[in-house]
C-alpha cells in the first residue's frame, strides 16, 4: 500500500520555487496583458481528474472574470473524444488533454496543435498499475500475459508504463491493453474483465479505499519522474486568430496552478464538486506537479519519449504548438 503521507514536503519546496518563478509569458492581470480580447466567451472540455484542477480554480477563484473571460466547462470522460468538437471550433480548449494523443492528432493531420499551458507532470504514485487484493499478480513481471485496462489505448499510460516495464526487465509486448474510462476502471477490475487496472488520482485512491486495490507499479516512478502528462489545449487557428483571448486564457490558468502548487486546501475543496470522489479520498490522494510556466525542454522529453517508442515518426515544430503571446515573446 502506498503511504498515506503524499506531497507536502515537495509541495513546501515547489511553493517557494514557484514565488521565485517568472515565466516569459506569465505577465499579471488582464489589464496589463496587452490587447483588448477577441473572445470574451471560451468553453473548455475537461475530464475529472486532479491534472486539471487548474480549470476549476479559475472558475471558482474569479480568475477567469479577472481577464475578463467568461468560461464553460463541459465534463468529458476521455480527452480524445473532444478533438472532433475541437477541430470544428465548438469548444476553443481541451484541459487534462493528454499529450500522447493529441501529439499524434497534430502528426496526422486532424488538427494544428496549440499547447496553451502545462496541466500536470508526474509525481510518484500520482498514476498506479493496481490488482485486487488476492490477485496473483504481485510484481511487475506477472503483467506479461494480463490485460491491462488504461483510459486510452497508445496514450500516456501506456507509454510511461512500457517504458517503466523495460527499466524493470518486463517485456512490455506481452500486456494486453484494454481501453476503459477512468470511472468504469475499478468495476472492470472488480468483476475480473481485466487483470490490473491503470489509474490516475482520484481514481486510484478511491479503488484502493473501496476494493482494497493494492499496487504493483509506480505509474510515477523513473524513467519517466516529473514526465509531462497533460496539458490544456487548443488550436493553432483559434490562437492565431485570438491571441489575445488565448494569452487571458493562459494567464489565468498559470495563476491557478501557482494556487494549487502552493495551497493543497484550495485543490481538497476544489475536487469533490467535479470528480464526485469523496472527500475522505480527495484528503489522501497524490496529486501532480502543477508547472506554472510553459517550456520547450519540458514537452520536449514526451516528443523524444514517444519517437523512442514508435509513436512519432517525425518530431512536430515545437515552435508552432507551444503557444507564446507576442507581446512577452522570448
Amino acid at each position: 500500500m502506498r503511504p498515506s503521507l503524499r506531497l507536502s514536503a515537495l509541495l513546501g519546496g515547489l511553493a517557494l520555487a514557484a514565488a521565485a518563478i517568472t515565466g516569459c509569458s506569465d505577465s499579471g492581470d488582464g489589464s496589463s496583458g496587452g490587447g483588448k480580447l477577441e473572445t470574451t466567451t471560451m468553453t473548455v472540455a475537461a475530464l475529472p481528474l486532479a491534472d486539471n484542477v487548474a480549470v476549476y480554480l479559475a472558475q471558482k477563484e474569479g480568475l477567469f472574470k479577472k481577464e475578463g473571460l467568461n468560461v464553460e466547462i463541459k465534463p468529458i470522460q476521455q480527452s480524445t473524444q473532444a478533438i472532433p468538437a475541437l477541430a470544428k471550433g465548438d469548444v476553443q480548449a481541451i484541459a487534462g488533454a493528454n499529450y500522447v494523443s493529441f501529439l499524434e492528432a497534430n502528426a496526422e493531420g486532424t488538427l494544428k496543435l496549440s499547447i496553451l499551458a502545462e496541466g500536470a507532470s508526474m509525481t510518484s504514485h500520482m498514476m498506479d498499475v493496481l490488482v485486487l487484493p488476492n490477485s496473483p499478480i504481485r510484481t511487475p513481471k506477472d503483467l506479461e500475459g494480463k490485460k491491462v485496462a488504461v483510459n486510452i489505448e497508445n496514450n500516456v499510460q501506456s507509454l510511461t508504463l512500457n517504458a517503466i516495464l523495460k527499466a524493470n526487465n518486463v517485456d512490455a509486448s506481452k500486456i494486453r491493453y484494454v481501453q476503459v474510462p477512468f470511472g468504469q476502471m475499478a468495476s472492470a477490475l472488480d468483476r475480473g474483465q481485466v487483470g490490473a487496472v491503470h489509474l490516475s488520482e482520484p481514481f486510484t485512491s478511491d479503488a484502493e479505499r473501496r476494493l482494497g486495490a493494492r499496487v504493483v507499479v509506480d505509474g510515477g516512478a523513473e524513467p519517466v519522474s516529473d514526465l509531462p502528462i497533460s496539458g490544456y489545449v487548443s488550436t493553432q487557428d483559434f490562437t492565431t486568430k485570438n491571441p489575445n483571448t488565448a494569452a487571458a486564457f493562459q494567464r489565468a490558468i498559470f495563476a491557478a496552478q501557482r494556487i494549487a502548487t502552493t495551497d493543497r486546501g484550495r485543490v481538497e475543496s476544489a475536487l469533490p464538486a467535479y470528480t464526485k470522489i469523496d472527500s475522505r479520498v480527495v484528503s489522501v490522494i497524490t496529486l501532480p506537479n502543477y508547472p506554472s510556466t510553459l517550456t520547450t525542454n519540458h514537452i520536449q522529453r514526451v516528443v523524444d519519449l514517444m519517437t523512442a517508442g514508435g509513436l512519432l515518426q517525425k518530431k512536430p515544430d515545437m515552435k508552432a504548438i507551444l503557444f507564446r503571446p507576442v507581446q512577452s515573446a522570448t
